[in-house]
């Protein structure tokens, strides 16, 4: 399975990331965090983004999926390709090639959670905090998954004390085993 918590940046996908992974592995679920890979790249990033850049995150981003979804039950991405793809289209308009590699890419999620603007983004050494940015990219985002019909769990701006509590409601039927049809004991003589 693969869960993906989306939504422009500073509103705390990386947090809830965490705490969904801790509460889920507290369920004995094999869970692996796919962590934000924005900060890992070398190249421009925010504003200043690049086409070069956004690709160089598109394809880390599901290569760090494939890696996890192999290996672990349940993947929790901080972002989705989608998300990523916002940025991209911000700094460089849309591209045919990438919008075919999405209509491929989104199906994979089993779940997506928007999780929304309840904040401004307060400065961390890598994250942009122009509030005017953040919500252009979230606007992108709304369109794109409109455009696309994707239905994410929507978080509720006024509970963000309780969004991981929201998400492992929906989730946990999701990766709990179910039960045998019947007992195998009843067919032994």
């Amino acid at each position: 399975m693969k869960v993906a918590l989306i939504g422009t940046h500073g509103v705390g996908k990386t947090t809830l990331c965490y705490e969904l992974a801790a509460r889920l592995k507290r369920l004995d679920v094999n869970v692996e965090m796919v962590r934000e890979v924005a900060r890992r790249c070398p190249l421009p990033i925010n504003r200043e983004t690049s086409a070069a850049a956004q690709e160089w995150i598109l394809h880390t981003q599901m290569a760090w999926e494939i890696e996890a979804t192999a290996t672990h039950e349940l993947a929790v991405c901080d972002r989705s390709a989608l998300d990523n793809y916002c940025y991209l289209v911000h700094a460089s308009g849309t591209s045919r090639m990438w919008e075919d590699i999405l209509d491929h890419w989104m199906p994979t999620y089993d779940l997506l959670v928007s999780v929304p603007i309840w904040r401004r983004p307060a400065y961390d050494g890598v994250r942009a905090v122009d509030p005017g940015f953040q919500e252009r990219i979230d606007a992108l985002l709304n369109g794109m998954l409109a455009a696309r019909g994707l239905e994410p769990l929507r978080l509720d701006p006024g509970r963000h004390d309780r969004w991981c509590d929201d998400i492992i409601a929906v989730l946990e039927p999701m990766v709990q085993p179910t039960p045998p049809l019947f007992d195998l004991r009843e067919l032994q003589p």
